[in-house]
């Protein structure tokens, strides 16, 4: 089948979500205010509430909740072929991921810029607050410690990324001074700092002593590093450190000095990565080689599939973002749509050509299927093969192969560096919550939280053995991610309900999702922790049977519980705005 149809059809789909359906959500169901006070005017403080233009809180709204994940669920997922994949994309974006953003993003700014989590507190009780902030504590954690690695694989695989990507820091930090100081305007400015960052990228790709290839300095794979590490294990550990330092900074800076225009500077990299590779689409004009389904497979799609893809259908995590940073960046109660829908659907149009630029990346159907043959070898191969295959799609172009892929390379870790410093900001955030709740006020000040939130993140990764080697310990407990994630998404979904509910209005545009997500979600959930990671399953494993299981019953227990208000009238006063 020709790619491009299926681009185009996808396109199109996504476009009309956004021109009819998001316009109908925002004006008969959420009933946006342009004249509310957001809590950005509210409790301005220079440092997280800063009223922001909407074009560039997009940009950061966008950035964070991308990360690597709309790229590599994808990647993986075509394992089942390439249809079920591409329904779920675009069907999920439109119908559940773009109401969850949108609405945890809504919900968040009616309710002075809190978190998803507090808020469960107000809508359906205290202990059920509490037993979601922990499944919300477990799931940032695992993304700080994996996206960590991911960064750091990236490092040493990609050694001429790196002086692009770290140039980036003062050039944001210069941007937001400019533009919070002087008064000058941010577009022109993030479009020479993102020319420098790719005229970089060009001449790193072609002098080898612009490359920071910390593995050659060593001596190449077989050389001995620091501690008796080999050269791979130290240039991992060199890297998160690194990494562990610039976030603790990152995250603990005003949102304007380097959070901003860095991420409006990347969402300037969506914009320039996806023209490339979908005009380099429409220039090559592959057909699409993967199968349409593939039934011999070794792990089932149902219910997986839904799991496997997150970001780029629908996410948990982006309701943490969109009730984290983004609700207290809200310039205009209207400018939510924006922000929350159209950020949902800037991630299906990168999980889209994320699918076709690994579907149309092999000769032919065997070939597919021999990189393809395990859902294990998916998972291995997924993120490699979306390089190459979107860095065949830039030859199109004319772009040069070594280019193409320096420069690939540098958007995926622009958008997981975002995330990763999002994530420890809000993972300081549910510190400082829980320090309130439990009358721990040093837990609430923003270098101890922040320090907790690093220290844990950076143990994780290094001190346990990963499946991965060194560095990856964050592994150990990733396979809860997926299912964590969607639970958290469902349970996002279920609070918005309740909201609605209250408010007399239609909720049947959550609902329905909702239970779609939660029955996959706790269905996979239940597959794994009983029949794979128990001591009587297939991949018998203690840490994970154990996590997992309680996370589960949490879930169950935050549901029934939500389940319950849901279905009761409640007086007025209890009523949320």
């Amino acid at each position: 089948m020709n790619a491009i149809l299926v681009a185009i059809i996808g396109l199109i789909v996504f476009a009309l979500g956004y021109r009819y359906y998001s316009k109908f959500v925002a004006e008969k169901i959420f009933r946006l205010d342009p004249n509310y006070v957001t809590p950005a005017h509210k409790y301005e403080d220079g440092v997280d509430f800063v009223p922001t233009n909407k074009f560039v809180l997009w940009g950061h709204h966008f950035s964070s909740v991308a990360g690597a994940a709309p790229i590599v669920g994808p990647a993986i997922a075509v394992y089942w072929g390439w249809l079920p994949a591409f329904l779920w994309v675009i069907l999920g974006t439109v119908f559940a991921a773009g109401v969850h953003d949108f609405g945890t993003l809504v919900l968040s700014v009616r309710n002075k810029g809190q978190s998803v989590g507090t808020l469960a507190h107000r809508l359906i009780g205290q202990r059920a607050k509490v037993l979601f902030l922990f499944i919300i504590l477990i799931l940032v954690l695992m993304v700080n410690a994996v996206f960590a690695w991911v960064i750091a694989n990236l490092f040493i695989s990609y050694p001429a990324s790196v002086i692009p990507i770290f140039i980036q820091i003062p050039l944001a930090i210069w941007i937001g001074f400019a533009v919070y100081k002087r008064k000058q305007k941010m577009l022109i400015p993030s479009l020479l700092a993102l020319a420098v960052m790719y005229i970089t990228a060009v001449v790193a790709s072609k002098v080898d002593f612009m490359q920071i290839d910390l593995v050659q300095y060593m001596g190449g794979e077989g050389g001995a590093g620091l501690f008796g590490l080999g050269a791979v294990s130290t240039a991992f550990f060199i890297w998160i450190i690194i990494l562990m330092v610039y976030v603790y900074i990152a995250s603990t800076l005003p949102v304007w000095k380097l959070l901003q225009p860095r991420d409006f500077i990347n969402s300037h990299q969506l914009v320039v990565g996806l023209a490339i590779m979908y005009l380099g689409l429409l220039f090559t004009n592959p057909e699409i080689t993967a199968p349409i389904t593939n039934v011999d497979t070794d792990t089932s799609w149902f219910p997986l599939l839904f799991i496997t893809i997150a970001c780029g259908a629908i996410s948990g995590f982006h309701g943490l973002v969109s009730s984290g940073t983004s609700s207290k960046q809200l310039n205009k109660e209207t400018d939510a749509r924006l922000v929350g829908y159209f950020g949902a659907v800037g991630e299906g149009v990168l999980a889209l050509i994320s699918i076709i630029a690994v579907v149309t990346f092999f000769p032919s159907k065997e070939e597919f299927l021999a990189t393809y043959s395990s859902f294990a070898a998916s998972s291995g191969s997924g993120l490699g093969v979306f390089v190459e295959g979107a860095s065949r799609l830039a030859t199109g172009l004319m772009i040069p192969p070594e280019v193409a892929t320096t420069i690939v390379s540098i958007i995926i870790i622009s958008f997981a560096a975002t995330s990763l410093d999002t994530s420890v900001r809000l993972m300081r955030y549910i510190i400082a919550e829980l320090g309130v709740e439990y009358k721990m006020p040093a837990l609430s000040k923003t270098h101890v939280a922040t320090s907790i939130a690093v220290v844990a993140s950076a143990a994780l990764v290094l001190l346990p053995e990963g499946p991965k080697g060194f560095g990856s310990g964050g592994y150990l407990l990733w396979p809860l991610f997926g299912t964590s994630n969607q639970l958290l998404a469902g349970i996002s979904l279920l609070l918005i309900s309740i909201w609605l509910k209250r408010l007399g209005r239609n909720y049947l545009i959550t609902l329905i999702p909702m239970i779609f997500v939660l029955f996959m979600t706790l269905l996979a959930m239940f597959q794994q922790v009983v029949f794979e990671w128990s001591w009587f399953g297939s991949n018998s494993n203690t840490l994970l049977f154990v996590f997992g299981a309680v996370i589960f019953v949490f879930a169950v227990w935050i549901i029934l519980t939500a389940f319950s208000t849901l279905t009761k009238n409640i007086d007025d006063s209890k009523t949320i705005k």
